[in-house]
C-alpha cells in the first residue's frame, strides 16, 4: 500500500515533528481496521500520539482509505484534542469528498499531484 499526505498535513507534521515512521505505523493500524471512527465515504478518524506522550491526549488525523484492498491511503487533516473537540460537519463533508476524489483518483493523477508539491508520498519500510 502506498501512503500519501496532503500539503496541509505534510506541512502540519513538519510543524509538529512527527516523522514518516509514525504516519507509516498508523496506516498500517488503519488497514488493519484498527481506527477511531469510520465517518463514511472513505474518510476515517485515527488517534495518533504525541512525541513523548501517549494517544489519550495525543492527534487526532482524518484519513481517505476504501476497505478492504485500497492501493493507497491519504492524511488529510489533523488537529490537537487540546485545541478542538471534534471536526464541524461541513470540514467533514468536505474532507469526505477529497477522501472519496483521492482513492479513486488514476495513477496518472496522483503522479501530477506528487510532481507538482501537492501531495507527498510517506516514506519508510511497511
Amino acid at each position: 500500500m502506498r501512503v500519501f499526505k496532503n500539503k496541509w498535513f505534510n506541512h502540519w507534521a513538519r510543524h509538529e515533528g512527527i516523522p514518516d515512521v509514525v504516519l507509516r505505523k498508523a496506516a498500517k493500524e488503519i488497514a488493519e481496521g484498527n481506527v477511531e471512527a469510520d465517518l463514511g465515504g472513505c474518510l476515517f478518524k485515527k488517534r495518533l500520539p504525541r512525541i513523548g506522550a501517549g494517544k489519550r491526549g495525543g492527534y487526532r488525523v482524518l484519513v481517505g482509505y476504501k476497505r478492504p484492498n485500497a492501493e493507497r491511503i491519504i492524511f488529510l487533516y489533523a488537529f490537537a484534542k487540546s485545541d478542538k473537540a471534534n471536526i464541524s460537519e461541513k470540514e467533514e463533508a468536505a474532507l469526505s469528498l477529497v477522501a472519496e476524489s483521492f482513492v479513486a483518483s488514476v495513477d496518472e493523477h496522483v503522479s501530477t499531484l506528487l510532481a507538482t508539491n501537492l501531495l507527498w508520498e510517506v516514506q519508510g519500510d511497511d
